[in-house]
Parts: structure tokens; C-alpha cells; sequence
């Protein structure tokens, strides 16, 4: 079962719509909100959140299973997935390596573990971010919200930089490492972008978690490493005695500058 919930008319306000259709595009296209494909099997708790995610000005598939979750992702062409892990039909999991393998959309998943190997599985599948439930409309909104300033880059700061044969160019946020495009999720590239920017400066795991999601490590928290190794692997770089990103045991990870030469 598919069902779509859309943005309201309640932005009337600013300015007279003259019809539904006209609405949506001001929305999406002026104010920054988007597609949202919402993958929970569980009907009244999607319900909910598709509801409250139209109150704020997005556009919500809602799909309950997960055999069904890729035919509605190429069919709708989201700019966010919302993907809860335990699903019928179809493993959460299996459906973010499926999104993951044709697109390099954001995947927020949702799962109702604390447990750090479950967050790790999902990450290590290509997710971005993820929440815990039971959710909370307020933070799921936030999390959308700043997955949505990533994929929009500030023109009025610095938009490329370059380390020898490494080049990053966020305006149209590609990737190249001797001439090779590298292809990042948007967690990745962002990552990637923090450390380069802060290229011979240590950041700890607080510093890129407080940049990358707002939040403060609780010294449990794995993901960056997760980040890190992936960076790693797609960036060549030896993970067994990494030069490129180096651990500071004990303080955090260096961006080396010099590591890039030809």
C-alpha cells in the first residue's frame, strides 16, 4: 500500500496559491523542502509521521513494505528515504543497499535497538543518519532538515579544494583522486569535507559529531569510525596504517595535507 501526503496550504499566508499543483512547486522549489519516501510497516506510527512532516512542508510517500520500497524510491524520486530495518518482504537493510547500489540519495533509518551494531549494519549499508525510536517528530525533522542544508552548499564559502592528485569540489560535490571520480553517500562527502577543510588539524570525535549532526559523542557512539573506515577504503588508503586520515589515538582524526602528491 502506497499513500502520499502533502505539503498544506497553511504558507497561503504568504502569498495567494493559485492552485494546489502551483503551491507545491513554491514550496519545494523556494523554500527548501522536498520529497520524502517513508518506508514503516507499522500504518498508525507513519501515519503519524507523514502527517507531521506535511505540517512542515514536505511531500510523503508512505510504503509498508519493504519488497516495495525500490519500485516506489525510482517511481517517486525522493530527496530523503526514511527507512525503518524491521520490515515484511523485505530487510531494511537489503532496502538501503538496494537504494544505495542506483542512487546516492540520503537514508535516515529508523530502529527501535540502542544497540551499537545495529546503528554500525545500517551505516555500513550506505544510511546516513539514524534515529531511535520511539521517534520524535521534532528530531526526526531536525535530522531531515540538516541532510537537506548538506546537499545545499553555501556559495559564499569556499566551494573546491585540492591536495595534490585529491580534489573535492562541494558546488557540485564530486570527488576525484587522480583524475578517478569517487562516488560518496552525502555522509561520506560531508565527512570528507570537514576533515579536508581542517586539513593538519586534529578533530576529535565530538568536534565531526557536533559538525555532523548537532549531537555530543557519548563516547559510545561508533559511526564516525564507521565514516572514517569507508573514507578510507574508496580513498585508497592503507587501513592498517592509514597516511591520508590518520588516528590521533586518544584525540581524534588528521586530515594530512601532504599524503595526496603524485
Amino acid at each position: 500500500m502506497l499513500s502520499v501526503i502533502s505539503a498544506p496550504s497553511l504558507i497561503g499566508a504568504i502569498m495567494p496559491p493559485t492552485s494546489l499543483k502551483g503551491w507545491q512547486a513554491f514550496v519545494m522549489d523556494n523554500l527548501g523542502f522536498g520529497k520524502v519516501l517513508l518506508v514503516e510497516d507499522d500504518e498508525r506510527l507513519s501515519g503519524l509521521i507523514a502527517h507531521f512532516l506535511s505540517q512542515h512542508g514536505f511531500e510523503v510517500l508512505q510504503v509498508h513494505r519493504g519488497d516495495l520500497a525500490l519500485a516506489a524510491f525510482l517511481d517517486f524520486k525522493p530527496k530523503i528515504v526514511v527507512l525503518d530495518l524491521m520490515l515484511p518482504g523485505q530487510s531494511g537493510l537489503h532496502v538501503c543497499r538496494e537504494i544505495r547500489s542506483v542512487s546516492d540519495t540520503p537514508i535516515v533509518i529508523l530502529t527501535a535497538k540502542e544497540d551499537d551494531l545495529d546503528h554500525i549494519l545500517g551505516l555500513e549499508s550506505g544510511a546516513d543518519d539514524y534515529v531511535i525510536k520511539p521517534i520524535k517528530p521534532p528530531v526526526l525533522l531536525a535530522r531531515l532538515r540538516a541532510l537537506q542544508r548538506r546537499q545545499t552548499p553555501d556559495s559564499s564559502v569556499c566551494s573546491a579544494l585540492e591536495f595534490g592528485h585529491l580534489s573535492i569540489d562541494r558546488s557540485c560535490r564530486e570527488v576525484r583522486l587522480a583524475g578517478e571520480g569517487i562516488e560518496l553517500t552525502t555522509m561520506e562527502f560531508e565527512l570528507l569535507w570537514l576533515l579536508a577543510s581542517a586539513a593538519g588539524k586534529i578533530l576529535s570525535r565530538d568536534d565531526i559529531l557536533n559538525r555532523m549532526r548537532g549531537i555530543a559523542f557519548d563516547g559510545l557512539n561508533r559511526s564516525v569510525d564507521v565514516y572514517i573506515s569507508k573514507l578510507r577504503g574508496k580513498l585508497k588508503d592503507n587501513p592498517r596504517e592509514p597516511v591520508c586520515i590518520k588516528t590521533i589515538w586518544g584525540k581524534g582524526y588528521l586530515f594530512n595535507p601532504f599524503a595526496w602528491e603524485l
